[in-house]
């Protein structure tokens, strides 16, 4: 999956609940991250003696998936070379399916020897390891395929499935993680180091902020089942740091008059005060600030509203905490 310094992904959401990763409240993963920590480096032409040393001495499944995950998020590097090669031929090859499978099945075969030789891959190879090494530890991982919206992907519409992920089974019940977008990000041809906690074992309606299955049974939750696509606000890596759902406006393109409050509003796990949020623009690379009206705090909802003065097009950011979790598109009229 092609990865920016800004990442952007939405869809339609009507409720939110805790992440996933809750369910694991009272289990200590200080053991699991140290032991991946100290396995650092390690090899990859040894899969079985790897999975060893990071499982042999953890007790629970959801330990030894920590330890598997944070190892391959830490020492596998993004190939920005080969993910624009694959992100071409996807574009070059998109109205000819029997052709693209054909080069995709021998790319994968260099693909995977370039994983296993030089620890560089893209999104495949990430959930392709990922799911190795729970297999050798008798852990249930597979692999799911569908689309991510990035900044030069389905941004408007779903054009080609372009991203893969898993989901990982334990205690008889499925969790979604993306390990390359856990990974880091990419800055032209620049892979950086830069791991995010928020895709681990991520609730489905977050992760359905960027990840639409090809399968929908993978949205793993029943709300999500008859989705359909709609673009809605651009949403980052930070907001699945944060854990914040945009609920309003519920379109990434807003149309509003002149002097007339355009609403806006989010949820939120994390606490938050009216002292972490703004809402901003950029004239050049200068950050200008809209004034914040009606702010309210009910739970885990929050609301406020701004008033545009001037007519014309915008690019309204929502930033919490000095991290920009939302974009929307704003055109001002009379």
């Amino acid at each position: 999956m092609r990865k920016k310094t800004l990442v952007i992904i939405t869809f339609s959401i009507v409720s939110f609940s805790v992440a996933q990763v809750s369910d694991f409240n009272t289990v200590d993963f200080t053991r699991a991250d140290n032991i991946a920590k100290l396995n650092e480096g390690e090899d990859l032409d040894n899969l079985p003696v790897l999975a060893h040393k990071l499982t042999a001495n953890l007790k629970t499944d959801v330990e030894k998936f920590r330890a598997i995950y944070l190892w391959v998020c830490q020492n596998i590097k993004g190939d920005t070379t080969q993910d624009s090669k694959v992100f071409k031929y996807k574009r070059k090859l998109a109205h000819d399916t029997v052709a693209y499978l054909k080069w995709n099945n021998e790319f994968k075969v260099k693909a995977l020897k370039k994983l296993l030789k030089r620890k560089k891959t893209m999104c495949t190879g990430y959930a392709y390891l990922i799911k190795e090494l729970c297999f050798l530890a008798d852990i249930e991982c597979v692999i799911v395929d569908g689309y991510g919206r990035s900044v030069s992907a389905n941004v408007e519409a779903l054009d080609f499935a372009n991203h893969s992920w898993n989901a990982v089974k334990l205690n008889n019940k499925w969790y979604l993680c993306d390990a390359t977008w856990s990974s880091g990000f990419s800055i032209n041809t620049n892979f950086i180091k830069d791991y995010n906690d928020g895709y681990f074992l991520t609730d489905p309606i977050l992760f359905a902020k960027n990840h639409f299955p090809l399968n929908k049974k993978w949205f793993l939750n029943d709300s999500l089942a008859n989705t359909k696509f709609t673009p809605q606000a651009i949403v980052y890596g930070e907001t699945f740091k944060h854990k914040i759902i945009p609920t309003h406006p519920k379109t990434l393109n807003v149309t509003t008059k002149k002097d007339e409050a355009l609403h806006f509003s989010f949820k939120t796990l994390a606490s938050t005060s009216q002292d972490d949020i703004e809402l901003i623009h950029f004239i050049g690379l200068k950050e200008h600030a809209f004034k914040i009206e009606n702010f309210q705090i009910n739970d885990n909802n929050i609301s406020f509203s701004n008033s545009f003065k001037h007519k014309g097009n915008y690019d309204v950011h929502l930033k919490i905490d000095n991290s920009i979790v939302a974009t929307y598109t704003v055109s001002v009229i009379n």
